[in-house]
């Protein structure tokens, strides 16, 4: 049964999933966007034939079984890369979504990706701060 959530809550959880898309982009992983056509994103034809050797009752067909290994590993991928950026991850244990994470919580408050760039990586060379103590 779906439970409702709170507007704070839901911003929450949106915050939450923004943070995982972008952990997961950074580490090289296609991501699929709010409102994006899930056609365009990656392994798209692999998805495709599963699909239909699913949909035609194939259940021999190599295809499942390669599709099925290949989701996994990537689950245990995407687990890895986000525990490694400071989030805490479980299986969804979802058997109508296998191979599903369940993300718990993002890196702790304050931390910074660690492929955010730091403020001397954004100084422009030549540069020079303006004085502190007041002098023009």
């Amino acid at each position: 049964m779906f439970e409702r959530v709170g507007a704070e809550e839901s911003a929450a959880l949106e915050s939450l999933a923004w943070k995982v898309r972008n952990e997961l982009a950074a580490a090289g992983l296609p991501v699929l966007a709010s409102g994006m056509n899930p056609v365009l994103t990656g392994g798209a034809g692999l998805r495709a034939c599963a699909s239909r050797a699913f949909r035609l009752k194939q259940l021999d067909e190599p295809v499942l079984r390669h599709s099925s290994a290949v989701g996994a590993a990537m689950t245990e991928a995407m687990a890895q890369v986000l525990a490694s950026a400071g989030f805490s991850v479980e299986d969804a244990r979802d058997e109508y979504r296998p191979q599903q994470l369940r993300v718990l919580a993002g890196p702790p408050s304050g931390q910074q990706p660690v492929w955010q760039l730091r403020d001397d990586e954004l100084a422009l060379p030549g540069w020079q701060d303006p004085p502190t103590d007041g002098a023009e």
